[in-house]
């Protein structure tokens, strides 16, 4: 195993000192240390993060190896700073059994460039109608914790009721797409002003928010634990905002699109801004903001979408909804909130390790603790070109805006994913 001593890094934004990576974990902190051994890493001016953890990533694989693959993904989230992503289950065949959600972790094993953790299905085939084999994925070599539908909401209360019951029993999580059907039945974005001028149906905020309030209520009935995904509506907040007053075991997330993109992105009918829940308004953006710094939104989770071509590039009403974030999240990040290192930190890597139960990561580097860690360079600023992203799939909603931050090196348990900008593997 490689040994590097990274020379005057600022470990979330404290005054500069040396790290030395040695057997897989921090193994010494301080000014001048000196390892002739070690591969040396200036590191002036650059921030020490702990690796980021992403709760919200579709890989795709298996059935949609054309728009992206486990390899390809943890290539474009270790480039991203992250060293660990949760995998999402609408894959094909749906991660509804053992199989192949162990399937989907050896895959990210054997890539060895994030620790990918597979969400398993709710419900069979994402049907919504009986519940998967929770008890079999819990207990299969994937170890999965948390359960999602994503894309689609589990509507039937019900089911619902005994999924958070279910999962009670392993301290698992059920992780909503909080979107009531018969309210968004052809919907093509924001119900609004916007989709009024435009001639498109429209999603309403309620069709969230009255998830939201539903599941909240069951959670707090059963006591178990409830995640909701890509939360975008200020009336969304008001709901979960009560709900932990309430002391409801709810976490939310958002998304960096929803923290930035507006509903008016739609004007120019590029189906790249079409995505699930839709971009919503500014007074919306304006309350996630300050959600995430409160803490009633507990993550940011990129909800990275890949789509191939045909699927992105066609009639508006056609695409598949959906957005690339694992390489722009942190820059997102540093746009909406300034460099808030230590809270950065939490939003994106500790409390998501902690929600999904990843032990090895979210530690701030300190003597003894896993070398996973990433190194920013805050004051560089990039042009993203979608032909230079690592991803399989283009459809970025930040073509050719120019953002700040650069993920400088990744490293994943004391070996180097990334260095000087670029993918080791």
């Amino acid at each position: 195993m490689n040994s590097y001593l990274i020379r005057n890094v600022s470990v979330l934004g404290a005054a500069p000192t040396d790290l030395l990576i040695r057997d897989g974990v921090v193994a010494e902190t301080g000014a001048g240390l000196s390892a002739p051994d070690a591969t040396v890493i200036g590191a002036d001016g650059l921030v020490a993060l702990p690796g980021l953890v992403d709760l919200h990533t579709h890989l795709r694989e298996p059935g949609r190896e054309d728009a992206e693959t486990v390899e390809t993904g943890s290539r474009a989230a270790a480039l991203g700073g992250y060293t660990a992503v949760c995998a999402m289950a609408n894959t094909s065949p749906v991660a509804d059994t053992a199989g192949v959600v162990e399937q989907v972790w050896r895959l990210g094993r054997e890539a060895g460039l994030v620790d990918v953790q597979p969400i398993g299905a709710v419900t069979v085939g994402l049907a919504g109608e009986r519940l998967a084999e929770l008890g079999a994925m819990a207990e299969s070599a994937a170890r999965v914790r948390i359960f999602s539908d994503d894309g689609h909401c589990v509507a039937d209360p019900r089911l619902m009721r005994r999924a958070l019951e279910y999962v009670k029993a392993f301290d698992g999580i059920i992780a909503q797409h909080a979107e009531e059907p018969r309210l968004t039945e052809g919907a093509q974005m924001h119900e609004g002003e916007v989709s009024t001028r435009l001639g498109l149906t429209g999603w309403p905020a309620v069709a969230e928010e009255a998830i939201i309030a539903r599941d909240v209520l069951l959670a707090e009935h059963v006591g178990s634990r409830l995640h909701i995904c890509h939360v975008s509506t200020a009336g969304s907040v008001e709901v979960l905002r009560h709900a932990k007053a309430r002391g409801v075991r709810v976490t939310a997330e958002v998304t960096p699109h929803h923290l930035l993109l507006t509903d008016t992105r739609a004007e120019s009918y590029d189906p790249v801004f079409k995505v699930n829940p839709p971009l919503r308004t500014a007074t919306d953006i304006a309350a996630l903001r300050a959600a995430l710094v409160d803490g009633v939104i507990d993550i940011i989770a990129t909800d990275h979408a890949p789509h191939a071509v045909e699927d992105k590039e066609c009639e508006w009403a056609y695409a598949r909804p959906g957005m690339l974030g694992l390489e722009t999240a942190l820059s997102i990040a540093l746009d909406v909130l300034g460099p808030q290192w230590d809270l950065i930190a939490e939003r994106m890597s500790r409390t998501p390790a902690r929600i999904a139960g990843l032990t090895e990561h979210g530690h701030a580097p300190a003597p003894g603790t896993p070398a996973t860690l990433t190194l920013v360079d805050p004051a560089a600023r990039r042009v993203i070109e979608p032909a230079e992203l690592a991803s399989r799939s283009r459809n970025t909603p930040y073509a050719r805006m120019t953002l700040p931050g650069r993920i400088v090196a990744t490293f994943l348990r004391g070996e180097a994913t990334v260095l000087d900008g670029k993918a080791v593997k």
